[in-house]
């Protein structure tokens, strides 16, 4: 199939692990909305619809970050920040849980200017962990994001790397901890505002569970 053909092409759930190089999934304009789809390595990956329990963390950053972009005096340092964005890499194309620009001055292309800062919230099972932890760090970094956080509601912390004289600096978080970055100047996040959120959504699930089997 020829790059022209998957200009028009429809991403669908059912051609997950069908092989593309990255110019042909650049090329895709029309795609099945209730899935996300990432270029791994060649391979295209489905990630099914990501849940309330990772959503509402993430609105809940969103929110903090756009107050310090509009009510503190450095805010605008934070260009822009966005969810659920398409991060290009050497060899793949991964779905971020939330993207954040710094430091340019202007609002960036989207499109064309790489974020300064990758946030992804885990979900549960090893193989996520395993992706959020090691493939994505790797792959972000060399890309050459400045920063990456790893927000993690199962072990309660976030861990945050960063590239310094070309090596990859891990910085952890614990739970009662708020987290500074140079990359935004004064801002700061309570871990625990994250991990409070993403609980209650976690039993206000169980208890709608609870009450449709009684």
């Amino acid at each position: 199939m020829t790059a022209i053909d998957y200009a028009i092409l429809k991403l669908t759930p059912e051609m997950a692990g069908m092989r593309m190089s990255p110019e042909e999934f650049d090329a895709v304009e029309e795609w099945d909305e209730d899935y996300n789809y990432e270029l791994v390595e060649g391979v295209l990956v489905v990630v099914p619809p990501v849940s309330e329990s990772e959503r509402g963390p993430n609105e809940m950053l969103g929110h903090l970050l756009l107050q310090y972009k509009e009510h503190h005096p450095q805010g605008s340092a934070l260009d822009l920040t966005l969810p659920e964005n398409l991060l290009k890499t050497p060899r793949s194309r991964r779905r971020a849980d939330r993207v954040l620009w710094t430091g340019l001055g202007r609002m960036p292309n989207a499109r064309k200017d790489r974020p300064t800062i990758a946030v992804e919230f885990v979900s549960a099972g090893k193989r996520n962990v395993q992706r959020d932890y090691v493939q994505k760090r790797d792959e972000y970094l060399l890309a050459g994001l400045k920063e990456y956080w790893i927000i993690d509601r199962f072990c309660r912390r976030m861990t945050v790397y960063r590239r310094e004289e070309g090596e990859a600096v891990e910085v952890v978080i614990r739970e009662s901890e708020i987290y500074t970055s140079p990359l935004l100047p004064g801002f700061q996040l309570p871990l625990a505002k994250l991990l409070v959120l993403a609980d209650a959504l976690d039993q206000a699930e169980t208890e709608d569970g609870d009450d449709e089997e009684a």
